[in-house]
């Protein structure tokens, strides 16, 4: 892009930031509370946002941030299964919204962003069909608690990366491995719940003539060989694009099941590409330096692959005709003209998109500020938003980017 080019997004885009509540919250009471992370660390405390949301808020404020994507928890809200909310918890999440609703900035809810109650973990977790009704009943306490505030629900946040992390490479709790019908059976009831508490929102969430807007977040990620003509590095790259994309599209959006989402929420970072059956990227233990040599471009996790987010844009909408949400991009670096860098190729691809007939509606930012990220816990910097963890009162300071994404929420354009 040319400095002088100027690429307009349409009146009423939606510029966001997204968190979840295991990541930010602290105080928290679910699988990831004993979990301690590669860099020993834990999530007890993390950023505080439990009792700092009014602060968080007025973050997004000051950056021009129209829009926010966080979680609900429900190990906070449901103490068995089909119990009723708990009041407290619900008037601290109440508070929340109606703080962003003074603010003028619109919310999305995620209900399931890789946590569940302890209740449902000692039944099996996503493994047990009864977890399907437990989730319906959850939900359905929500709307009715909610109704009016929340018009953007989220139901389901990468059931991909939860079943995959989960019972496939075992970083994520309950940490078992290569167990692929498990993963198969996790995906396949996360979807039966989507449908049917879909049906919930869409029926009771109804407010004042408005209709309330449900889908999922697909985590999508590009799967290739690095050489070409490897057969079995091709065969590795098409299994796992099979396994996590297809199939879990599949699963969710497949058939009848695509009348259940009303906009699908995508979460894109990159590309993984396979030498020697090796996951080539940094989340996957290859040192930064050693991917330099072969030519790769990495933030701290995976490749960038900016030209992916027009060709999977372009695709989604070929496929299932629906509005889009980029419900997560974000990058990982302590480089901030990388990111900077990273964040004007991916918003040009996204914008090409758009010329080219692709109703996207809004964008999120991974993340807000600097978190508890799961396994690596928090060596992984996606933060608009710099937290000292070192310092017991945990002050945020905005990173350069803040400071370039505030003007593009606030022009609602990119210029080049």
């Amino acid at each position: 892009m040319s400095s002088d080019h100027v690429l307009k997004f349409p009146p009423g885009f939606l510029w966001g930031a997204a968190t979840s509540p295991t990541q930010i919250e602290g105080h928290i009471e679910n699988e990831w509370t004993n979990f301690v992370a590669q860099d020993g660390s834990n999530c007890l405390v993390a950023c505080d946002s439990y009792h700092r949301h009014p602060e968080d808020i007025a973050w997004l404020s000051k950056l021009g941030i129209n829009a926010y994507r966080f979680g609900l928890e429900w190990s906070r809200l449901q103490s068995s299964p089909f119990a009723p909310l708990n009041q407290n918890e619900l008037a601290r999440y109440v508070d929340l919204l109606d703080k962003l609703r003074a603010a003028n900035i619109t919310p999305m809810v995620v209900l399931h962003h890789f946590s569940n109650p302890p209740w449902i973990n000692a039944a099996g977790g996503w493994t047990n069909p009864a977890t399907i009704a437990a989730f319906v009943d959850y939900v359905r306490k929500l709307v009715a608690a909610l109704k009016g505030k929340v018009i953007l629900w989220n139901t389901f946040n990468e059931p991909d990366t939860y079943a995959c992390v989960g019972y496939l490479l075992g970083g994520f709790p309950p940490q078992r491995k290569w167990k692929l019908g498990q993963f198969r059976r996790v995906v396949a009831h996360m979807a039966a719940a989507h449908v049917k508490a879909s049906r919930v929102i869409r029926r009771e969430g109804i407010f004042a003539g408005r209709k309330p807007e449900v889908g999922i977040a697909k985590n999508w990620t590009f799967f290739h060989a690095y050489k070409r003509f490897s057969p079995w590095d091709r065969l590795t790259a098409l299994a796992c694009h099979y396994t996590f994309n297809k199939f879990v599209l599949d699963a969710f959006l497949g058939g009848f099941r695509r009348r259940a989402s009303t906009f699908i929420g995508l979460n894109y970072y990159g590309c993984v590409r396979f030498h020697h059956f090796r996951a080539m990227i940094p989340a996957s233990g290859t040192p930064i330096r050693e991917l330099k040599d072969f030519g790769f471009v990495c933030d701290d996790m995976v490749e960038r692959y900016p030209e992916g987010m027009e060709k999977i844009l372009v695709y989604l909408r070929r496929k299932f005709r629906l509005p889009i949400y980029i419900t997560e991009h974000g990058c990982a670096s302590a480089d901030e003209k990388f990111r900077e860098l990273d964040l004007l190729q991916n918003l040009a691809a996204l914008h090409r998109s758009m010329q080219n007939s692709v109703d996207v509606r809004g964008f999120f930012y991974w993340s807000l500020m600097d978190n508890f990220e799961w396994q690596f816990g928090y060596t992984k910097k996606f933060g608009l938003l710099a937290v000292d963890f070192a310092d017991p009162k945990l002050p945020r300071t905005p990173k350069p980017l803040a400071e370039v994404y505030s003007k593009i929420c606030r022009d609602n354009s990119v210029r080049g």
